[in-house]
C-alpha cells in the first residue's frame, strides 16, 4: 500500500532559516526566483541569533564618520594573522571575496534596517572594522525576515529536511517532513544548503574531532550539521572539521533574559542608541552594557591562575591546566561547574585590570557586575560549609578542593558554568560559486551551500567573520541561483 506524498515546486529550494539563509532567500526572491525557506526550528535565527553580533568589514559609514580608511586589500591581508599558525589551511580566494563584498553587504544590512556601533579595534586588523549590532543580534532575523516575507519568500518552519531528492544525475529537491507527514519540495534551478555548522553533532565531533569533544554541548543546540550529513551522502566533502572556537567555559543563560535581549529591534532604538554610544558618558552606558557582558560571554581563563578553583556539582575539584578545564568539565556528570574564589581573589577581580568578562573594544565586567546583574549564578557564603550548604555539595568535598579552606573567606561562587562549542569550521568543499564540490573537486548539479555549511576551508578567526561570511555567501548564491 502507497500513500500520496505532498509535492510542491518552486525555482530555489533554501534549508536554513538563519542569517545566510535568509540572505540567500531575499536576494534570489528580488531578483525574480520563485523561493521557499525550510527551517526545522519553530522560528527562524539559526546561530545568527545566538552570536554576539560582530560584523567585521572596511569601508563602512562608521569607518568615515570617524576618519577611519581602510582597504578590503589589507583586510585580506590582516585576517590570516589570527591563526598564522594555520594559514596554509585556508582558501585565499573565498577571503578574498569574503574581505570583497562585506562592505556591500554591510551597506545591504544598513538598508534592511539593522544598526550598529563601532568601529571597535581587535589586533591584528590594522584598523577598527568590528561592528557590534544594536539592540542585540536578534535585529539581523527580525529585519531580514521582514524583508523575505514582504518580498513573497514562501517560509515553513517546523520543516526538517531529511535527505536530498536527485533526478536526471543532479539534485532536484529535499525530502521534508511537516506536521509529521513526509513531502517532497523541488527547486527547479537548484537548492541552497544554510543550515549552519555542527557543533552539536556528537557523530561529526567524534570523527572530525576526538571523543572528548563529541561530549561538549554547543550553544546553539540545534547546529546538528543536518546540510553537511545531506551533502556528504552525495560525495560532498567536509574541510576543516577539527578546527572549532571551544571548548570553552560560559555560564548558562539566565532564566529571565536580560532587558537588553528582551529589547524590540526598532529602527528608531537602534539610532538612539547608536546615537548614545558616540554621545553619552560611559557612567550612563555602563549598567546597561553590563546586562550583556555578564550574560553571552565566557569567564576569564585569568580566574583559575589566580587561585579560583572550578569545582563539580558534587563540590570536587575539576584538574587541569586553566585552558585544559572546559575539556574536563565536559568529562564530569552533568557538564556543570562552579568557579570558586577566596577573598583575595574576589578583591582582585573587582577592579581593572582583573576583570570576569569583557567583550573587545566595548567594556569589562567585575564581580560586583555579576553580583548586581546575575543573582541568579552568584552565591555568596561566610565559610566554605556554608558554601556547600547553599549549592547543595558535599563540604568535604569542597575543602579538599580549596585546600581545606585555607583560603581565607568569605567565598564566592560563580555558576553553573557549563562547557560549550561556541562554532566550528567544518563547512563542505565548495568553490568560488558556492556550488558544492564532490570529492574529485567536480560540482554536484544542483547544490550550492552557504554560511557555515559551506565554509569551504575559509578559516574565519577573529569576531565578525563568520557573521560576515553568512550574509555575503547567502546574498551571493541566492542572486547567482536566480539568474540561471
Amino acid at each position: 500500500m502507497t500513500t500520496d506524498v505532498h509535492r510542491e515546486t518552486f525555482d530555489i529550494v533554501i534549508v536554513g532559516g538563519g542569517g545566510s539563509g535568509l540572505a540567500a532567500a531575499i536576494e534570489a526572491r528580488e531578483a525574480g526566483a520563485r523561493v521557499v525557506l525550510l527551517e526545522k526550528n519553530p522560528k527562524l535565527g539559526g546561530s545568527t541569533a545566538w552570536s554576539v553580533g560582530s560584523i567585521s568589514a572596511t569601508r563602512t559609514p562608521h569607518q568615515r564618520a570617524k576618519g577611519v580608511v581602510d582597504d578590503p586589500r589589507h583586510h585580506w591581508e590582516d585576517m590570516p594573522g589570527f591563526a598564522p599558525e594555520l594559514a596554509g589551511r585556508d582558501n585565499d580566494e573565498l577571503r578574498k571575496i569574503l574581505c570583497d563584498e562585506a562592505p556591500a553587504a554591510f551597506q545591504w544590512l544598513l538598508d534592511s534596517g539593522v544598526r550598529f556601533m563601532g568601529p571597535m579595534p581587535e589586533p591584528p586588523h590594522r584598523q577598527p572594522r568590528m561592528h557590534n549590532v544594536l539592540p542585540n543580534s536578534r535585529a539581523f532575523i527580525y529585519h531580514l525576515e521582514r524583508r523575505a516575507r514582504n518580498a513573497g519568500v514562501i517560509i515553513h518552519c517546523d520543516t526538517p529536511a531529511d535527505e536530498l531528492i536527485v533526478q536526471g544525475g543532479r539534485v532536484a529537491g529535499v525530502r521534508i517532513r511537516r506536521q509529521e507527514q513526509a513531502a517532497e519540495v523541488f527547486g527547479t534551478k537548484g537548492v541552497i544548503l544554510a543550515a549552519g555548522d555542527f557543533t552539536n553533532s556528537p557523530e561529526l565531533k567524534a570523527r572530525f574531532m576526538g571523543p572528548r569533544e563529541a561530549k561538549v554541548e554547543a550553544i546553539n543546540m540545534t547546529a546538528t550539521g543536518d546540510g553537511q550529513k545531506m551533502a556528504e551522502t552525495l560525495g560532498a566533502t567536509i574541510l576543516n572539521g577539527d578546527l572549532a572556537l571551544g571548548p570553552e567555559l560560559r555560564f548558562i543563560p539566565p532564566l529571565r533574559e536580560t532587558l537588553v535581549r528582551r529589547l524590540p529591534p526598532w529602527r528608531a532604538l537602534a539610532a538612539f542608541m547608536q546615537w548614545s554610544m558616540d554621545h553619552m558618558p560611559q557612567a550612563l552606558l555602563r549598567p546597561f552594557l553590563m546586562q550583556f557582558l555578564t550574560t553571552a560571554l565566557a569567564p576569564s581563563l585569568s580566574l583559575f591562575e589566580s587561585g579560583a578553583v572550578l569545582v563539580n556539582q558534587n563540590g570536587g575539584a575539576v584538574r587541569a591546566q586553566p585552558a585544559q578545564l572546559a575539556y574536563a568539565l565536559a568529562d564530569e556528570p552533568g557538564n556543570r561547574g562552579w568557579i570558586v574564589l577566596g577573598h583575595e581573589t574576589t578583591s582582585r577581580f573587582s577592579a581593572w585590570p582583573d576583570f570576569i568578562s569583557t567583550a573587545p573594544g566595548v567594556a569589562y565586567a567585575y564581580l560586583p557586575d555579576y553580583a548586581r546583574n546575575r543573582k541568579d549564578i552568584y552565591t555568596q557564603a561566610p565559610t566554605l560549609e556554608a558554601m556547600a550548604q547553599r549549592l547543595g555539595m558535599d563540604a568535604a568535598r569542597l575543602r579538599d578542593a580549596l585546600g581545606d579552606g585555607r583560603t581565607p573567606g568569605p567565598y564566592v561562587a560563580l555558576g553553573p558554568v557549563r562547557s560549550v562549542f561556541v562554532h566550528n569550521e567544518g563547512g563542505l568543499r565548495v568553490d568560488t560559486s558556492h556550488r558544492v564540490l564532490d570529492r574529485a573537486g567536480r560540482p554536484i548539479d544542483g547544490l550550492y551551500a552557504v554560511g557555515s555549511t559551506g565554509q569551504g576551508g575559509l578559516l574565519l578567526r577573529g569576531h565578525g567573520h563568520h557573521l560576515a561570511w553568512a550574509f555575503v555567501s547567502g546574498r551571493r548564491a541566492g542572486k547567482q541561483l536566480a539568474s540561471r
